[in-house]
């Protein structure tokens, strides 16, 4: 196989990688090196495949519903370092559940992965298509591709190579349970079989947030001291979008700035901007230990901590959602209105663009463009009472995604 021989190729430098690169080392050890004896997974097993924490954080109504209503145990493999954790924060304790990092598409570790499991069938949440992974599985059970989707961009270079996907979509994965009418027929073109595929919806909509408490919301803002302002959150931003939302902050007033950055590594380059901006600012991990007994003002709060987005957007007054004004895609639009606060979000919405199209369908969020529009959508929610109906009907007509999927299981 021509795929393998050209890993063959890659594992040369990657050798010399492994030996001088120490960060890359522990990358590599943690997914080549790994025990799978340990899995010990005799009985039918349902291999779930992820990419990263948002596919983790996707498939758990999908984990839910397999628990319940199966006895198969299964086997959750991760690709990346924060998916890895995340997965482990939600699943260590149930003995149900094995976790391990995705073995980069290895061939010989795959094999050894089906040795120490009986596999019933394998699970590929959305665009996940790794041919060591698809063959071997097909040999042993079925394999499933869930939440699937392709975007415009994947669809382009995709078609490219369409001769190569075909044998895999056609002849190795036996059903597909895709987000949208689009996806279907992409998926179609690519050479997939009709009959094999149903539009079952996104699994986004089953993911269950968290329900805080007034007093778990009024703690929250009584500990950033946001002295009876309003919240401005903005959430997963990446690099090029707080220069605009600092801009469009700067004409509100009576406002505290919440800066939600995508990855944390950004904080620092975060502080030399509202520093060059003449902003005061302080750090959630700074702010945490001040005595309540303090009084602290600032304009800029940085949130250089993981895992509490959703709780300051149960808090926020405004809510921006990053990913949109730079060319990454878009972050998620429903934890916002899952909170009833109206999403203002970019042009840029290819990972969210049924969501995105139906949002402003609803009228219950705003596209913005630039500061100037991000500053007009916020007196535009000022003014107008928001569409709580409307929010409530939109996850109604949406729901029960993983249950779908569960009946081709």
């Amino acid at each position: 196989m021509i795929y393998n021989f050209l890993r063959m190729i890659i594992y040369i430098p990657l050798v010399f990688i492994y030996i001088f690169n120490r960060k890359k080392r522990e990358f590599l050890k943690k997914r080549f090196f790994q025990d799978f004896k340990k899995l010990n997974l005799r009985e039918n097993c349902i291999w779930i495949h992820c990419s990263s924490v948002g596919e983790v954080n996707l498939t758990d109504s999908l984990i839910k519903k397999i628990l319940e209503k199966t006895e198969n145990d299964i086997l959750l493999s991760v690709f990346t370092d924060t998916g890895y954790e995340t997965a482990e924060k939600k699943y260590s304790n149930n003995l149900r559940i094995k976790i391990i990092y995705f073995p980069l598409d290895d061939y010989l570790s795959i094999k050894r992965i089906l040795k120490n499991i009986k596999l019933k069938t394998l699970i590929i949440i959305e665009t996940e298509i790794w041919p060591n992974l698809i063959s071997l599985c097909s040999k042993e059970g079925r394999v499933i591709l869930a939440n699937g989707r392709i975007s415009d961009k994947s669809f382009k270079k995709n078609q490219k190579i369409k001769f190569i996907l075909k044998s895999l979509l056609c002849e190795k994965i036996d059903f597909f349970c895709v987000q949208t009418e689009i996806d279907r027929e992409r998926f179609e073109s690519l050479g997939a079989d009709k009959n094999k595929i149903k539009v079952t919806g996104n699994l986004k909509f089953d993911i269950e947030l968290e329900n805080f408490s007034d007093l778990e919301k009024e703690k929250l803002k009584n500990d950033i001291f946001y002295n009876k302002k309003k919240i401005f959150v903005c959430g997963s931003t990446r690099t090029g979008e707080d220069e605009i939302l600092i801009e469009s902050f700067k004409r509100l007033k009576n406002y505290i700035l919440v800066l939600v950055p995508r990855h944390l590594d950004r904080v620092n380059k975060i502080e030399n901007l509202l520093e060059k901006q003449g902003l005061s600012y302080k750090k959630y991990s700074e702010i945490e230990n001040i005595s309540k007994d303090s009084s602290l003002d600032y304009q800029v709060l940085i949130v250089d901590k993981m895992g509490v987005l959703r709780k300051f957007y149960s808090i926020a007054d405004i809510t921006f959602v990053g990913g949109t004004l730079v060319n990454i895609g878009g972050h998620s639009l429903l934890e916002p209105l899952f909170y009833r606060k109206t999403p203002i979000f970019g042009e840029y919405l290819q990972n969210v663009k049924d969501i995105s199209k139906e949002i402003l369908k609803r009228k219950i969020g705003y596209l913005a463009k630039n500061s100037q529009d991000i500053y007009e959508d916020i007196l535009k929610i000022e003014k107008n009472d928001l569409d709580i109906k409307e929010i409530e009907n939109f996850f109604k007509e949406n729901q029960n995604v993983a249950e779908k999927i569960i009946e081709k299981i």
